[in-house]
């Protein structure tokens, strides 16, 4: 068996984030070396405090780095409490960690995280790319230093999920994006063109719960906000699995097809945003994530959720 992907998240939890990290804590083919918080579904501040939440719940002993607080050039955005809940977690409940953010920054932890395992660090972001932005800022070698950025946004041909245009994540820091595409860094992106295909219906969470009744039950009762936000939008077969598809896809990438493309994001006008094909001639390639294995990929989720305590 290969050794476990060594893997950082960037997360904004979020309860697909929670999803995310639980399967992350879980998974034998994952070694979690740490979370970095990011604006996005709540703010920085709610985002650290709820990714100690679940490192504490998960029994896991790894570290958190707080993130910026706000995108590389836009003013900061609401956060999206009509589809995570003003606290993130659906309705449970704001509660306080034990535990604290480390003393450096997202951006530092993840610079010397890849410096320190250079050629073997896989870093996750699941929320806005400010953090790796500006951690590509702090050092150039960043980019070389981490084995791939697999990101969970945008799209190349599914349009946006915020505007029709853009994906959240994607939307949320359209400037910090185009920066990382442009870095040259290893990139899949891992977007609406394949996390749409992926969905969860409440049976589904039920099975969760079944398998593993304290974290998959957690992960149950947030579900039931997210399930009625999907149907508010006339989405009645469940919800996506964005973000455990992206944590998924960091140790299962045969169970994605992708397509080697050239990205850039809009940064200004109707089409803020959007993930389309640079024209430069002068990015190289993003492997973008065009095909799924759907059911495999929620076996995996299903199965790897059931080892939690």
């Amino acid at each position: 068996m290969p050794d476990p992907v060594k893997l950082i998240i960037d997360t904004d939890p979020g309860i697909d984030d929670a999803m995310a990290i639980f399967h992350a804590a879980a998974a034998p083919d994952i070694d979690l070396l740490g979370l970095t918080s990011i604006f996005g579904n709540v703010t920085t501040a709610k985002a650290t405090r709820n990714a100690l939440r679940l490192v504490e719940a998960a029994g896991l002993h790894c570290p958190v780095a707080r993130g910026a607080e706000r995108p590389l050039v836009l003013p900061p955005f609401p956060p999206s409490a009509k589809v995570h809940g003003e606290e993130g977690f659906g309705d449970i409940p704001a509660e306080e960690p034990t535990g604290r953010a480390v003393g450096e920054s997202a951006a530092a932890f993840l610079v010397r995280m890849a410096r320190n395992h250079a050629g073997e660090l896989v870093v996750c972001p699941i929320g806005p790319l400010t953090n790796i932005a500006e951690a590509l800022r702090l050092d150039p070698d960043f980019a070389r230093n981490v084995k791939r950025i697999v990101i969970m946004g945008g799209s190349l041909e599914d349009g946006g999920n915020i505007t029709p245009y853009a994906e959240a994540n994607i939307y949320h820091d359209p400037h910090a994006a185009d920066e990382v595409f442009a870095s040259g860094a290893p990139i899949t992106l891992v977007g609406l063109d394949v996390t749409h295909q992926i969905l969860c219906p409440a049976e589904d969470f039920a099975g969760i719960a079944a398998d593993a009744p304290r974290l998959g039950g957690m992960l149950q009762e947030m579900s039931r906000f997210y399930l009625r936000f999907y149907e508010s939008v006339g989405k009645f077969g469940g919800c996506s699995l964005h973000d455990p598809a992206a944590v998924i896809a960091c140790a299962h990438p045969e169970l994605f097809t992708t397509r080697p493309v050239p990205l850039c994001v809009v940064c200004e006008g109707a089409a803020i945003g959007a993930t389309v094909a640079d024209e430069s001639g002068t990015r190289l390639p993003v492997e973008v994530c065009m095909g799924v294995q759907a059911e495999a990929v929620k076996q995996v989720f299903r199965d790897t959720l059931a080892l939690l305590p």
